[in-house]
């Protein structure tokens, strides 16, 4: 290989023109997400960041079943504080209920479950509680 240019070739490159040509037929214009900031540009660099997007668009988690659904109800919870009205509040719990109920009765693999359901009544009287004041 040599550092000098051969002779009878051109300044740009092969590569250079081939994206020039393609610049020039607008096959980059509007791509998705043209005009947006790139998600992680303000995240520190992480190592195993494309092992973590990668389980990300498979829906794979990180957390056994039972520690998932523990951080869904703690999740559900934080919902309940921020819901505006008793219906999203019974909504909220309905849900989880029946994640909780199925997990129950069908133990899944991993630490126990330590979960029982949310007593919808005793949470709106809190919720309601908590908004009266």
């Amino acid at each position: 290989m040599t550092d000098r240019k051969p002779p009878g070739v051109n300044f740009e490159s092969w590569v250079d023109r081939q994206i020039r040509e393609a610049d020039d037929r607008g096959d980059f214009a509007n791509l998705p997400g043209w005009g947006k900031p790139l998600p992680s540009l303000d995240t520190p660099y992480d190592e195993m960041w494309w092992i973590k997007g990668k389980m990300h668009r498979e829906g794979f988690a990180a957390l056994p079943p039972a520690l998932a659904l523990r951080k869904e109800a703690e999740d559900a919870m934080a919902a309940v504080n921020t819901a505006r009205s008793e219906r999203q509040v019974r909504e909220i719990l309905t849900e989880i209920n029946e994640k909780i109920s199925t997990a129950l009765r069908m133990p899944p693999p991993g630490p126990p479950l330590r979960l029982s359901e949310f007593d919808v009544e005793d949470v709106l009287a809190a919720w309601r509680e908590a908004r009266s004041e």
